[in-house]
Parts: C-alpha cells; structure tokens; sequence
C-alpha cells in the first residue's frame, strides 16, 4: 500500500514502561456538545460553552487528571442539540491549560489526512506536545449522508481509518513520504517541521476489525464499560495481536463515576438517572449503534450486547461499575489496573463538581493503593530472591 513505511513502536512513542508499571491515567469526557454525558431528563449541572469547558479543565489538570477527551459530532443527535468542533475545541482547552494532555476526536471522511498531519504537528509545536487524537471509524450513518459524505459499510470504514493514520503517520516522520492506498494517496510530500513527538492516537471499538487495527497501529485501544472480566479478555486478544506485530498498545476503559458519600446515594443518583432516561433518544441511539454492528462478518461490535439502562450512558458507563464511596471507587478501579487497564475514561452527572470531587478524594486513594501495591510486591520479589539464596547456599 505504501511505497515507504513507518510505524513507531508504542512504547517508545509515549514513553511507557512495562504493561502495569506506570500509574494509572485518567481522563474525562469533555463536554462540548449539550445535553450532558447521559440521555436523561435529570438535571445535569454541566453545559458545553468554552468559558465553563475552560474552567474544568484548568480544575482536572489540578486534582491529578491527565488527559481529556473532546467529542466529535457535527450535527444534533440523541441529546445532543449543539456542538463545538473538537479539534478547534481541543486546541482552546491546550491553550487555557499547561499540562493536561487533550485528546480530539475525528472522523476519517470528514477530515484529509494531508491536513490534519500538518496541523497536529503545529499543535505540538505550540502546546508542548500535549496534543493527541481519538480515530473514530464512524457509526452514525445520517451525519455522513446528511453532510454529503460517501458512507461505507463496516469492514471499509476500518481499513479506510488505518490509511488515515499510516498517511499521518508517514508525514509525522519521513521526507518524500508516498502512500498509494485505496483511499489516499500522496506523492513525495515533505512536511517542515515535523513534530518532535507524535501525537498520542487512540481508537475504539469492539469488532474484530478494529481489534486488529489496534494491535498492527494505535498507541491506545479504548474499551466501552465493561465489566473486569470483558476488559480482561479485551486486553489479552488486542494485546497479543500487538504482540505478534511487535508492538504494546495501551488501554483505556470507559467508566461513569458516581462518587457520593454513601453507596446508597451513589446508586440513588444512577436510579434517577435511568428512571428519566429519554426513553425515545435511548431507543434510537441503541438502535443506530446495533445496526452498525450487525453490518460487521461475525456480528461483534460495540454496544452488541448493551441493554436499555446500558445505553442511558452511551459508552457503556454504568458497567464499570464505579458508584458508591470514594474507597469502594478507588478499589474497584485498581481491580482493573490489575487486568491491565492503563487509563480510566470518566463521565460525570455533573461534569465541573464531580471532576473536583473525583480529582480531590479519588485519585489520592488510588495512588496510595497503587504504592501499597508496589511494596507488596517488591517485598514478595525481595522474599523469594532470600529464599532462592537460601537454597543454593
């Protein structure tokens, strides 16, 4: 497909250590687009202008958050009634913050390649190379053909989101880059200057395509909400095919927090939310996103087994299962540490309240398991290297 090649390894991309080594990363769902994280008629103390979007950033980056996420939507759908572009939007919440990493989401078909390369490099140049993307291969079906983009089926729209990002990542790196694919196509293009480190790219998606393109190119693999036992088996099918291609890819799992004081209030507010869940938009959406999945060979995709109180949270939140106190939410998290989840992907009722309280009485907890986890195991290390001494002695 192309004529020269370059594929960085993740690790050596964004400076990993070994699978389960590094603490954990979290991220929140940025709101840009209205009508809040949850298709719901509760109110939701959250709006999508930038001053307020400005505000939580600048708190998330202060209680220890490390990534944000900016949703791509272009047109109303399922709640979302009016939207902010994401890469314009991520490049204000980069200027307004100094060390928080802003991840934009972008659809290939909407987006050239050719274009966005030259301008994610020009970000990192400008915001300390805090400027990543999300690859999204597209489910919604009416934006494409309202927008008067071609729509294509399934397994199409993956391969052609793996060009995208081989196209982005040949521009990032070589000179006189040529790529003669089936949906882009460059000849002997230079790009001054290229970026010092490339943006993060991320992507989802529960099929077998896009586990695939996740273990041959992404640095990050996002999961819908899951429970430990399917992001375990998530993370051992993507991160053995990253494996065979000689690469890591790293994981993020979504989640909707609900930190209250007691666990009954916690799932008090989850009760609410899906009792004035928008049944009609919950419906619609569920249905939009399963016929997307139903298009795939073997009948995988993301939301193929989600139920209606699933959908209330459209990526799945409330399966992660983190609501209650901020001592069960700590421990249920480092539970999925341990499978192999790298970063935590949050929605919030909320958003700007509920960030500072997570920030503030969660990610302290989580840090302090995650040390007592370090010294656990490097006094059982230095136990059994005693007892192996012992015996050779």
């Amino acid at each position: 497909m192309t004529d020269t090649t370059h594929e960085p390894n993740a690790v050596a991309q964004s400076g990993a250590g070994a699978p389960g080594s590094d603490p954990l990363a979290f991220a929140y769902w940025v709101p840009n687009v209205s009508g809040g994280l949850v298709v719901s008629t509760i109110e939701q103390r959250t709006n999508h202008t930038p001053a307020y979007n400005i505000d939580v950033a600048r708190t998330a980056e202060r209680v220890g958050f490390d990534y944000a996420l900016t949703q791509v939507r272009y047109l109303a759908s399922y709640g979302a009634d009016a939207q902010h572009e994401s890469v314009s939007f991520s490049l204000g919440l980069l200027s307004a913050t100094e060390r928080l990493k802003v991840i934009a989401a972008v659809h290939p078909g909407q987006w050239p390649p050719t274009v966005l390369a030259k301008l994610g490099a020009t970000a990192q140049d400008l915001h300390d190379n805090r400027f990543c993307l999300n690859v999204v291969s597209g489910w919604f079906k009416k934006e494409y053909t309202d927008l008067g983009l071609p729509w294509l089926d399934h397994e199409e729209r993956y391969r052609r989101a793996e060009e995208f990002i081989e196209v982005l990542r040949g521009l990032w790196a070589e000179d006189d880059f040529t790529y003669r694919g089936d949906f882009y196509r460059t000849r002997d293009v230079t790009f001054r200057p290229q970026p010092r480190l490339q943006p993060e790219v991320f992507q989802g998606g529960n099929s077998t395509s896009a586990r695939a393109m996740a273990g041959r190119l992404s640095d990050w693999y996002f999961m819908n909400g899951n429970t430990l036992e399917g992001a375990a088996e998530q993370i051992e099918d993507v991160g053995a095919q990253a494996a065979a291609n000689g690469r890591r890819v790293r994981f993020g799992l979504n989640g909707f927090a609900v930190v209250r004081d007691t666990e009954e209030e916690a799932r008090s507010v989850v009760e609410e939310i899906i009792a004035k869940a928008d049944v009609d938009k919950v419906n619609d959406f569920g249905n939009a996103v399963k016929q997307a999945g139903a298009a795939t060979a073997d009948k995988k995709g993301m939301w193929a087994d989600s139920e209606f109180k699933d959908l209330v949270q459209y990526n799945d939140g409330f399966r992660t299962g983190l609501i209650g106190t901020p001592e069960q939410v700590a421990r249920r998290i480092v539970e999925y540490k341990r499978v192999g989840v790298d970063l935590l992907l949050l929605g919030f009722l909320h958003v700007h309240e509920d960030v500072e309280r997570f920030g503030e009485q969660v990610i302290p907890l989580v840090r302090q398991l995650e040390e007592e986890g370090r010294a656990e195991a490097a006094s059982g290390a230095s136990s059994e290297h005693r007892a192996e001494a012992a015996l050779v002695s």
